[in-house]
Protein backbone atom coordinates (compact mmCIF):
# COMPACT_ATOMS: atom_id res chain seq x y z
CA UNK A 1 0.00 0.00 0.00
CA UNK A 2 2.45 2.65 -1.21
CA UNK A 3 -0.16 5.43 -1.07
CA UNK A 4 -2.06 4.59 2.10
CA UNK A 5 -3.87 7.76 3.23
CA UNK A 6 -1.94 9.86 0.70
CA UNK A 7 -3.90 12.65 -0.95
CA UNK A 8 -3.56 12.26 -4.71
CA UNK A 9 -4.77 14.79 -7.27
CA UNK A 10 -5.06 13.55 -10.87
CA UNK A 11 -6.01 15.73 -13.84
CA UNK A 12 -7.67 13.99 -16.74
CA UNK A 13 -8.59 11.22 -14.35
CA UNK A 14 -11.89 10.37 -16.05
CA UNK A 15 -10.39 8.40 -18.95
CA UNK A 16 -7.28 6.88 -20.46
CA UNK A 17 -3.97 7.15 -18.61
CA UNK A 18 -5.45 9.44 -15.95
CA UNK A 19 -8.22 6.97 -15.15
CA UNK A 20 -5.80 4.06 -14.94
CA UNK A 21 -3.57 6.12 -12.65
CA UNK A 22 -6.46 7.13 -10.40
CA UNK A 23 -7.55 3.51 -10.08
CA UNK A 24 -4.05 2.30 -9.18
CA UNK A 25 -3.45 5.09 -6.67
CA UNK A 26 -6.77 4.26 -4.99
CA UNK A 27 -6.08 0.51 -5.06
CA UNK A 28 -2.87 1.22 -3.17
CA UNK A 29 -4.63 3.23 -0.46
CA UNK A 30 -4.63 6.73 -1.92
CA UNK A 31 -7.39 9.29 -1.44
CA UNK A 32 -7.95 10.42 -5.02
CA UNK A 33 -9.31 13.69 -6.37
CA UNK A 34 -10.18 13.47 -10.06
CA UNK A 35 -10.13 16.76 -11.97
CA UNK A 36 -11.90 16.68 -15.33
CA UNK A 37 -14.57 18.43 -17.38
CA UNK A 38 -16.43 15.16 -17.99
CA UNK A 39 -18.79 14.75 -15.06
CA UNK A 40 -20.40 11.47 -16.13
CA UNK A 41 -17.10 9.69 -16.73
CA UNK A 42 -15.49 11.25 -13.65
CA UNK A 43 -18.30 10.11 -11.39
CA UNK A 44 -18.10 6.63 -12.93
CA UNK A 45 -14.44 6.40 -11.93
CA UNK A 46 -15.28 7.59 -8.43
CA UNK A 47 -17.99 4.92 -8.19
CA UNK A 48 -15.54 2.25 -9.32
CA UNK A 49 -13.08 3.31 -6.65
CA UNK A 50 -15.61 3.58 -3.83
CA UNK A 51 -17.27 0.29 -4.76
CA UNK A 52 -13.86 -1.32 -4.33
CA UNK A 53 -13.54 0.22 -0.85
CA UNK A 54 -11.44 3.22 -1.81
CA UNK A 55 -11.91 6.94 -1.31
CA UNK A 56 -12.31 9.39 -4.18
CA UNK A 57 -14.02 12.58 -5.25
CA UNK A 58 -14.73 14.09 -8.66
CA UNK A 59 -14.21 17.84 -9.07
CA UNK A 60 -15.50 19.28 -12.34
CA UNK A 61 -12.65 21.46 -13.61
CA UNK A 62 -11.93 23.31 -16.83
CA UNK A 63 -8.15 23.40 -16.85
CA UNK A 64 -8.22 26.30 -19.25
CA UNK A 65 -9.76 28.45 -16.50
CA UNK A 66 -7.41 29.55 -13.68
CA UNK A 67 -10.33 30.12 -11.31
CA UNK A 68 -11.47 26.52 -11.80
CA UNK A 69 -7.99 25.28 -10.92
CA UNK A 70 -7.83 27.43 -7.81
CA UNK A 71 -11.27 26.25 -6.69
CA UNK A 72 -10.39 22.60 -7.30
CA UNK A 73 -7.21 22.72 -5.22
CA UNK A 74 -9.05 24.62 -2.48
CA UNK A 75 -11.67 21.85 -2.42
CA UNK A 76 -8.96 19.17 -2.05
CA UNK A 77 -7.34 21.13 0.78
CA UNK A 78 -10.70 21.72 2.48
CA UNK A 79 -11.47 18.02 2.35
CA UNK A 80 -8.05 16.50 3.13
CA UNK A 81 -5.83 19.41 4.31
CA UNK A 82 -2.85 18.63 2.08
CA UNK A 83 -1.62 17.25 -1.25
CA UNK A 84 0.86 14.37 -1.36
CA UNK A 85 0.79 13.41 -5.05
CA UNK A 86 -0.01 15.58 -8.08
CA UNK A 87 -0.35 13.88 -11.47
CA UNK A 88 -0.69 16.29 -14.40
CA UNK A 89 -2.08 14.04 -17.12
CA UNK A 90 -4.77 16.08 -18.90
CA UNK A 91 -3.84 17.37 -22.35
CA UNK A 92 -5.30 18.24 -25.72
CA UNK A 93 -4.02 18.09 -29.29
CA UNK A 94 -4.54 19.95 -32.55
CA UNK A 95 -4.16 18.39 -35.99
CA UNK A 96 -3.53 21.29 -38.34
CA UNK A 97 -0.57 22.65 -40.30
CA UNK A 98 1.03 25.70 -38.68
CA UNK A 99 -0.31 28.07 -41.35
CA UNK A 100 -3.91 27.03 -40.60
CA UNK A 101 -3.75 27.35 -36.82
CA UNK A 102 -5.64 30.20 -35.19
CA UNK A 103 -4.21 32.09 -32.24
CA UNK A 104 -7.25 30.94 -30.24
CA UNK A 105 -6.42 27.28 -30.91
CA UNK A 106 -2.78 27.81 -29.98
CA UNK A 107 -3.65 29.62 -26.75
CA UNK A 108 -6.30 27.09 -25.72
CA UNK A 109 -3.87 24.20 -26.07
CA UNK A 110 -1.15 26.01 -24.15
CA UNK A 111 -3.59 26.86 -21.37
CA UNK A 112 -4.53 23.22 -20.86
CA UNK A 113 -1.20 21.52 -21.57
CA UNK A 114 1.20 23.98 -19.95
CA UNK A 115 -0.43 26.85 -18.04
CA UNK A 116 -2.58 24.45 -16.00
CA UNK A 117 0.52 22.49 -14.95
CA UNK A 118 2.20 25.70 -13.82
CA UNK A 119 -0.86 26.80 -11.84
CA UNK A 120 -1.42 23.40 -10.22
CA UNK A 121 2.23 23.09 -9.19
CA UNK A 122 2.29 26.65 -7.89
CA UNK A 123 -0.88 26.05 -5.90
CA UNK A 124 -0.05 22.59 -4.57
CA UNK A 125 3.67 22.75 -3.73
CA UNK A 126 3.23 24.90 -0.58
CA UNK A 127 0.98 22.12 0.77
CA UNK A 128 3.36 19.26 -0.13
CA UNK A 129 6.01 18.09 2.27
CA UNK A 130 7.88 15.10 0.90
CA UNK A 131 5.33 14.86 -1.90
CA UNK A 132 5.70 13.96 -5.57
CA UNK A 133 4.63 15.54 -8.85
CA UNK A 134 4.47 13.48 -12.03
CA UNK A 135 3.85 15.27 -15.32
CA UNK A 136 2.77 13.32 -18.38
CA UNK A 137 4.94 14.50 -21.24
CA UNK A 138 5.23 12.70 -24.59
CA UNK A 139 7.77 11.29 -27.02
CA UNK A 140 6.64 14.21 -29.20
CA UNK A 141 8.76 16.43 -26.95
CA UNK A 142 11.80 14.81 -28.60
CA UNK A 143 10.65 13.69 -32.06
CA UNK A 144 7.37 14.60 -33.70
CA UNK A 145 5.29 14.39 -36.87
CA UNK A 146 3.61 17.04 -39.07
CA UNK A 147 0.52 18.95 -37.90
CA UNK A 148 1.28 18.55 -34.19
CA UNK A 149 3.44 21.63 -33.58
CA UNK A 150 1.46 23.11 -30.63
CA UNK A 151 1.26 19.75 -28.85
CA UNK A 152 4.95 18.97 -29.37
CA UNK A 153 5.88 22.50 -28.28
CA UNK A 154 3.84 22.23 -25.09
CA UNK A 155 5.44 18.92 -24.19
CA UNK A 156 8.94 20.23 -24.89
CA UNK A 157 8.21 23.19 -22.62
CA UNK A 158 6.89 20.80 -19.97
CA UNK A 159 10.25 19.02 -19.99
CA UNK A 160 12.04 22.33 -19.34
CA UNK A 161 9.50 23.32 -16.69
CA UNK A 162 10.07 20.10 -14.78
CA UNK A 163 13.84 20.52 -14.85
CA UNK A 164 13.50 24.09 -13.58
CA UNK A 165 11.17 23.17 -10.71
CA UNK A 166 13.56 20.40 -9.66
CA UNK A 167 16.30 23.01 -9.25
CA UNK A 168 14.12 25.28 -7.12
CA UNK A 169 12.82 22.60 -4.77
CA UNK A 170 14.86 20.02 -2.92
CA UNK A 171 13.61 16.47 -3.40
CA UNK A 172 13.05 16.22 0.35
CA UNK A 173 10.23 18.76 -0.02
CA UNK A 174 8.81 17.71 -3.37
CA UNK A 175 10.06 15.51 -6.18
CA UNK A 176 9.04 16.27 -9.76
CA UNK A 177 9.48 14.03 -12.79
CA UNK A 178 8.00 13.33 -16.21
CA UNK A 179 6.70 10.23 -17.93
CA UNK A 180 6.89 10.40 -21.72
CA UNK A 181 4.50 7.85 -23.26
CA UNK A 182 4.47 6.76 -26.87
CA UNK A 183 1.33 5.47 -28.57
CA UNK A 184 -1.19 4.41 -25.92
CA UNK A 185 -4.61 2.83 -26.41
CA UNK A 186 -6.67 5.88 -25.43
CA UNK A 187 -9.30 8.07 -27.14
CA UNK A 188 -6.62 10.69 -27.85
CA UNK A 189 -4.80 8.20 -30.09
CA UNK A 190 -7.79 6.82 -31.98
CA UNK A 191 -9.65 10.14 -32.28
CA UNK A 192 -6.70 11.60 -34.17
CA UNK A 193 -8.23 12.48 -37.58
CA UNK A 194 -4.94 11.68 -39.30
CA UNK A 195 -5.10 8.16 -37.86
CA UNK A 196 -8.76 7.82 -38.83
CA UNK A 197 -8.17 8.79 -42.45
CA UNK A 198 -5.02 6.71 -42.78
CA UNK A 199 -2.58 9.60 -43.24
CA UNK A 200 -0.77 8.61 -40.04
CA UNK A 201 0.04 4.97 -39.43
CA UNK A 202 0.26 3.73 -35.86
CA UNK A 203 3.43 1.73 -36.20
CA UNK A 204 5.17 -0.23 -33.49
CA UNK A 205 3.88 -1.08 -30.04
CA UNK A 206 0.68 0.42 -28.62
CA UNK A 207 0.71 0.51 -24.83
CA UNK A 208 -2.16 0.11 -22.41
CA UNK A 209 -3.10 2.92 -19.99
CA UNK A 210 -2.32 0.67 -17.01
CA UNK A 211 1.25 0.24 -18.25
CA UNK A 212 1.83 3.99 -18.16
CA UNK A 213 0.00 4.28 -14.84
CA UNK A 214 2.45 1.78 -13.37
CA UNK A 215 5.37 4.06 -14.29
CA UNK A 216 3.56 7.13 -12.96
CA UNK A 217 2.82 5.40 -9.66
CA UNK A 218 6.42 4.28 -9.32
CA UNK A 219 7.65 7.86 -9.72
CA UNK A 220 5.04 9.06 -7.23
CA UNK A 221 5.98 6.43 -4.66
CA UNK A 222 8.73 6.29 -2.02
CA UNK A 223 10.50 3.72 -4.20
CA UNK A 224 11.56 6.60 -6.46
CA UNK A 225 12.91 8.75 -3.62
CA UNK A 226 16.20 9.35 -5.48
CA UNK A 227 14.56 10.24 -8.83
CA UNK A 228 14.14 13.99 -9.32
CA UNK A 229 13.95 16.30 -12.33
CA UNK A 230 14.11 13.69 -15.05
CA UNK A 231 11.97 11.89 -17.62
CA UNK A 232 11.15 8.21 -17.94
CA UNK A 233 10.29 7.29 -21.53
CA UNK A 234 7.65 4.55 -21.68
CA UNK A 235 6.98 4.06 -25.36
CA UNK A 236 7.60 0.43 -26.32
CA UNK A 237 10.40 1.67 -28.57
CA UNK A 238 8.22 4.13 -30.54
CA UNK A 239 10.65 7.05 -30.21
CA UNK A 240 13.07 5.15 -32.45
CA UNK A 241 10.60 5.14 -35.36
CA UNK A 242 9.11 8.65 -35.15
Amino acid sequence: MRFKNKVCLVTGGSSGIGKATALQLAAEGGRVAILSRTEKDGNAVVAEITNAGGEAVFIETDLGQPKDIEAAVDEVLRRWKRVDVLVNDAAMMTYKPLAELSLEEWNQLMQVNLQAVFLLCQRCIPHMQGGAIVNVSSVHAFETTPNLIPYATSKGALEAFTRGVSREYDRQQVRINNVAPGAVDTPMLWDNPNVKNGQEKVEGAVGQPAEIAAVICFLASPEASFVHGTTVVADGGRLNIL
